[in-house]
C-alpha cells in the first residue's frame, strides 16, 4: 500500500512531458580532466584461484589520455543505452533529466544520460582523446559544435520504426541516420568535399540498438508481429534492415564502425519481476532471443566486412561481457545482480527511477542502476572491453583499439 500512495504521489512528475529547465553543457573543461576513480575488483586468493571477498579495492588511475586524438571524431547511434541528452527535446516517458540521473556524472548533475553516470561511449571518448560527444538536437549548427562528433541516439529506439511508439517521441535509426547525413552536409560545406570524406573515413561510429525492437516491439505483440515472424525470423529482419543502413553509410564514407549487440534483457530487475524469478534467476525464454539477434547480427558484420573492401566493422557482443559481470561479481567488487539501485518493488524493476529518494547510497556495488539500465561501474568495464578487450574478448573480429591502430 505504501508503494501504491508513494507511486501515485510520483505520476504527475512521471506524466510531465515538459523540458527539463537544466541544459546540460559538456564544454566545461572539468568534464575532460583525468581523476582517479575506485576499480571495483578484488585480488584473488593465491593458489585456489577464488575471488576474496575481503581484500580491499585497488585504487587506480583513470586511463592516461593520449597527447592527440586517436580518431577525428565520434559519431553515435543508438538507443537509451547510449542517449546523452536527445530525448530532453522531445515528448516522452523515456527521460532522464532529472535527479538521481547522473548524480555520480562528471557535474553531479542530470544530462539525459540513463546511468548514475557516464555511459559506454563517455569512456571511449576518453580513450580516443576526444570531449564527450553531444546531443545533436542540442548543437548550435557551428562546426566547432560537430568537429569532434555528435550523440543522435535517443531512448526508446529501435532499428525499426515504431518500436518504442508507446514511449512517446523518439528518433528511429533511420530517422538518426538522416540527421548523420545532414551532418555530413554541412561539413562539406565547411571544410570541402575532400577533406569532409577524409574526415569521415577516418572517423568512429558507435552503434547500440535493437533492445527496444524486443521489449517495446516484439514482446508486446505490436501489429500482431507474433503471428508474422517466429522469433529467428524477427532477428534476421532486423539484420537485413540494419545491413542496408550500414551501406547506406558507406556510400557516405564511413569506414570504422563498432556495433554493441544486446545485453541479457533477461536478467533485468524489470523481467525478474515481471516473470517472477523467486532467486534472481535470469528469464531465459528472453535472453535466448538475445543470443539469437546476437548472432545474427554477428554473421550480417562478417559478411558486410568482406562484402565492402574498405570496410573495419566489428560486433561487441554485450551479453557475453554482461554474463561475465553476472557469473563473477566478487571479481568485479558488486555486491548484487539483481537488485537495481533505484526503482520499486522487487528487485526494484517495476518502474524507472524518479526521485533521489528512491536510489541506494552507492550505486558502484550495483550492476543494475534502474529497471532496465547498467550503472556507471558496469559501463566502464564494457567499455574497457570493447577498447582492447581488457576484461574479456567482446568483439569480433578486433578490438576498438586495434582498429585505430590497423591504419587509415
Amino acid at each position: 500500500m505504501a508503494a501504491r500512495l508513494l507511486l501515485s504521489s510520483l505520476l504527475p512528475l512521471f506524466l510531465t512531458f515538459s523540458s527539463s529547465s537544466f541544459s546540460p553543457s559538456l564544454q566545461d573543461p572539468s568534464l575532460h580532466k583525468p581523476s582517479h576513480f575506485l576499480i571495483d575488483a578484488f585480488i584473488p586468493v593465491a593458489g585456489d584461484g577464488q575471488p576474496s571477498t575481503t581484500a580491499a579495492p585497488i585504487v587506480a588511475p583513470l586511463p592516461v589520455l593520449p597527447p592527440f586524438p586517436l580518431a577525428p571524431a565520434l559519431f553515435v547511434l543508438g538507443d537509451s543505452t547510449v542517449d546523452s541528452g536527445t530525448n530532453n527535446y522531445l515528448g516522452t516517458f523515456a527521460r532522464a533529466d532529472r535527479p538521481p540521473y547522473g548524480r555520480d556524472f562528471d557535474t553531479h548533475r542530470p544530462t539525459g544520460r540513463f546511468s548514475n553516470g557516464r555511459v559506454i561511449v563517455d569512456f571511449l571518448a576518453e580513450r580516443l582523446g576526444l570531449p564527450f560527444v553531444p546531443p545533436y538536437l542540442g548543437r548550435s549548427g557551428r562546426i566547432e559544435d560537430m568537429i569532434h562528433g555528435l550523440n543522435y541516439a535517443s531512448a526508446a529506439s529501435g532499428i525499426l520504426f515504431s518500436s518504442g511508439s508507446d514511449l512517446g517521441q523518439h528518433i528511429s535509426l533511420t530517422q538518426q541516420i538522416l540527421q548523420l547525413i545532414d551532418t555530413f552536409q554541412q561539413l562539406e560545406m565547411d571544410l570541402g568535399v575532400a577533406a569532409a570524406a577524409d574526415f569521415i573515413s577516418r572517423s568512429v561510429f558507435y552503434i547500440s540498438i535493437g533492445s527496444n525492437d524486443f521489449i517495446h516491439y516484439y514482446m508486446q505483440n505490436t501489429s500482431a508481429v507474433l503471428s508474422l515472424f517466429l522469433p529467428w525470423e524477427f532477428n534476421q529482419m532486423l539484420a537485413n534492415t540494419l545491413k542496408q543502413e550500414i551501406k547506406t553509410l558507406y556510400e557516405k564514407n564511413v569506414r570504422k564502425v563498432v556495433f554493441m549487440g544486446i545485453a541479457p534483457i533477461g536478467c533485468t530487475p524489470h523481467y525478474l519481476m515481471l516473470y517472477g524469478s523467486k532467486n534472481g534467476e535470469c528469464v531465459d525464454e528472453i535472453n535466448n532471443v538475445v543470443i539469437e539477434f546476437n548472432y545474427a547480427m554477428r554473421y550480417m558484420i562478417d559478411e558486410l566486412n568482406h562484402e565492402l573492401s574498405e570496410a573495419k566493422i566489428t560486433f561487441c557482443d554485450a551479453f557475453n561481457g554482461s554474463m561475465d559481470i553476472l557469473a563473477n561479481r566478487n571479481l568485479y567488487g558488486f555486491q548484487t545482480t539483481t537488485e537495481a539501485c533505484c526503482g520499486l518493488g522487487k528487485y526494484r524493476g517495476s518502474i524507472m527511477c524518479l526521485l533521489p529518494e528512491m536510489a541506494c547510497s552507492n550505486a558502484s556495488t550495483y550492476v543494475w542502476w534502474d529497471e532496465f539500465h547498467p550503472t556507471d561501474a558496469v559501463n566502464r568495464i564494457l567499455a574497457n572491453n570493447i577498447w582492447s578487450g581488457e576484461h574479456t574478448v567482446m568483439c569480433h573480429p578486433m578490438n576498438l583499439l586495434q582498429m585505430i591502430d590497423s591504419g587509415h
